[in-house]
């Protein structure tokens, strides 16, 4: 039986002081959950974040990170950097990192190795555009996405990976992919995972769902077969609302 992991991604919000109070109100609140939870805040929160959840049973993780260890990379952070103060989780490929940023498959397939390699768990997003969507070609983008993040990648490192499939159509638009959709295309993506590794391997890998996660609709969505917890952006921004999406049971 697959655990649930429900992570949220605060993206370019929330300063140290804010983060800390965050912390204050949510952890009381998920102490008692069977659900891995995560956090991944901004840079700038990080060593206050890790502090702070001392004691209780939250992870911390970064939003990006450079697939080299150090060097002439300005405005860049390495996966050591994040492992030496004690990150665990990273997300990498995210789809505003690939519009605004310039994140490419091979990046995202450097940047997997990089985390791995460094001891940190990379949290792999994959998506589609409305676009991409509308021409019936889900399946081959999402796959496609999956087969280049994953090249050269061990069956045994797959254990320390989630992957996190967002609609990019879904993310921040208050619409969101039914149960079923997300569920097949989730599906299609543990299916490439066998085709690859094996079907034992793939019945391990966690695999969310993102793309407006809210507490009105988590139930629904994580309770399916293949949906194994989410990536959640705006509702993980308030204490109240991500804590009933972690306790969605």
């Amino acid at each position: 039986m697959r655990k649930k992991v429900i992570a949220g991604n605060w993206k370019m919000n929330m300063l140290p002081n804010e983060a800390i109070d965050f912390i204050d109100q949510f952890a009381p609140l998920v102490k008692n959950t069977e659900n891995e939870v995560i956090l991944c805040v901004p840079y700038t929160d990080l060593f206050y974040a890790l502090l702070h959840v001392q004691g209780t049973n939250i992870k911390i993780g970064a939003q990006n990170m450079h697939w080299e260890e150090s060097g002439a990379y300005t405005g860049e952070v390495s996966g050591k950097m994040l492992k030496s103060i004690g990150v665990e989780y990273v997300i990498i490929g995210h789809s505003e990192r690939r519009q605004y940023f310039a994140e490419t498959d091979e990046t995202v397939n450097k940047k997997i190795k990089s985390a791995l390699s460094n001891g940190l768990k990379p949290i792999v997003c994959v998506g589609e555009t409305l676009e991409q969507r509308e021409q019936g070609i889900t399946k081959n983008i999402i796959t496609d996405q999956v087969e280049k993040a994953l090249e050269e990648i061990s069956a045994e490192s797959l254990k320390d990976i989630i992957i996190a499939y967002e609609p990019i159509w879904a993310i921040g638009t208050g619409k969101t992919a039914t149960k079923e959709d997300a569920n097949e295309t989730i599906k299609q993506i543990r299916e490439k995972i066998a085709e690859k590794y094996g079907q034992n391997v793939a019945d391990g890998v966690i695999i969310q769902y993102g793309g407006s996660v809210k507490s009105s609709n988590a139930k629904e969505l994580f309770e399916m077969s293949d949906i194994d917890g989410g990536l959640v952006g705006g509702a993980s921004l308030k204490p109240d609302e991500f804590s009933k999406i972690v306790n969605y049971k």
